[in-house]
């Protein structure tokens, strides 16, 4: 079975929810503090954030294969994050980062 990737804000409280900020969410799929904090500064751009993200994604997939192996088994993940829709945002990052990896990604959930 193919996992079915969505996307939303934090406020989605339904099911399948899957926090992935660095307040609160899964560490192993959640950016850095100085990460959001210096692309919320601007002292680095999107380019430069993606690049962070997918490093430290790539560190994460080779230090946590378990649990990204366990993700990719459900059948369904909404991952949530504090951006609003239609922005620059991690959680799409990651979305695309899972279909690369096998899964299907379904669009934002209101």
């Amino acid at each position: 079975m193919t996992l079915k990737v969505y996307t939303s804000q934090f406020k989605y409280n339904g099911e399948n929810r899957f926090d992935i900020t660095v307040k609160s969410g899964h560490q192993m799929f959640a950016p850095t503090w100085p990460m959001v904090m210096d692309y919320k500064d601007k002292k680095i751009t999107e380019e430069q954030y993606t690049k962070l993200y997918l490093d430290k994604m790539r560190m994460s997939h080779r230090q946590h294969k378990d649990i990204w192996d366990w993700l990719l088994k459900q059948d369904k993940v909404v991952l949530v994050c504090f951006c609003k829709a239609g922005n620059f945002c991690h959680r799409l990052l990651l979305a695309d980062i899972l279909v690369k990896l096998g899964a299907e990604y379904l669009g934002e959930i209101k």
